[in-house]
């Protein structure tokens, strides 16, 4: 039989286990903070702001709590106009703390999901953001062992996914990725040629947002679940041992 995919790899924050949500309570908890300073703002207002720092300061401090922390403090001092106490920086300093210490929350199926595609061929984690703490969340998330590649990068696009491919020696062709983010997960990989599948999250950080890729058509997939990933899988697999037209038919076109 034949075989359309050489390896299969996911994305982590908030395609295995929740991680939006999180920055989500922070930015309450910085709007919060305002409040005490007497700037009332809504959360639209804060969201805004605070994304409107993150962009300026993403070629600086990169993705992750470390970046989105430095980006509060400087919102901070903006909005207040230098007024904000060293008592209230250095309580979104334990912000960021409890943040990169808190308990990895995985989605359901997916640790069954990981198990039944390891058994039979190479399975990656592609993350991305802070080295530390993305090794840091991998290994409390108890899925460590199911990766036969683990990938940490401080970006995802075209290059990097080509870089990443080319040290294993893989023909984006033959890769699926699995991923939230339309962004960073699923146009790059399509734009090399690759397959990928999107699993929209319940939250999504808005830099992350971006049409679907138009003519991808048998390359692009949209899932509701990670449990609906093996049935993909199988699909396609099963599709690229009858040829095209077995395509078309395994996926009701």
């Amino acid at each position: 039989m034949g075989s359309r995919f050489d390896l299969i790899a996911f994305d982590g924050d908030d395609t295995l286990w929740h991680n939006e949500r999180s920055y989500r309570d922070a930015r309450e908890h910085f709007r919060a903070l305002l409040n005490r300073v007497g700037i009332d703002l809504d959360v639209e207002q804060v969201e805004t702001m605070i994304t409107r720092t993150e962009i300026a300061n993403i070629r600086y401090f990169g993705y992750g709590v470390s970046s989105f922390t430095l980006s509060l403090i400087e919102t901070a001092v903006d909005l207040t106009e230098g007024r904000v106490t060293s008592a209230e920086l250095r309580d979104l300093v334990q912000l960021a703390k409890g943040m990169m210490s808190e308990g990895i929350d995985v989605f359901d199926g997916v640790r069954d999901t990981l198990t039944t595609l390891s058994s039979r061929g190479p399975v990656m984690l592609i993350t991305k953001g802070d080295l530390l703490h993305q090794a840091s969340k991998l290994e409390r998330s108890g899925l460590q062992d199911l990766f036969h590649h683990v990938e940490i990068v401080s970006d995802k696009n075209p290059t990097v996914y080509q870089r990443i491919l080319d040290r294993h020696g893989i023909d984006p062709a033959r890769v699926l990725m699995v991923g939230n983010s339309l962004r960073s997960d699923i146009l790059p990989v399509i734009e090399l040629g690759g397959s990928a599948a999107f699993i929209p999250a319940a939250f999504n950080w808005s830099l992350e947002e971006a049409d679907p890729p138009v003519d991808a058509h048998g390359r692009y997939f949209e899932l509701s679940s990670i449990t609906e990933v093996v049935g993909l899988v199988d699909r396609l697999e099963a599709a690229a041992s009858s040829g095209v037209g077995g395509l078309r038919d395994s996926l009701g076109e």
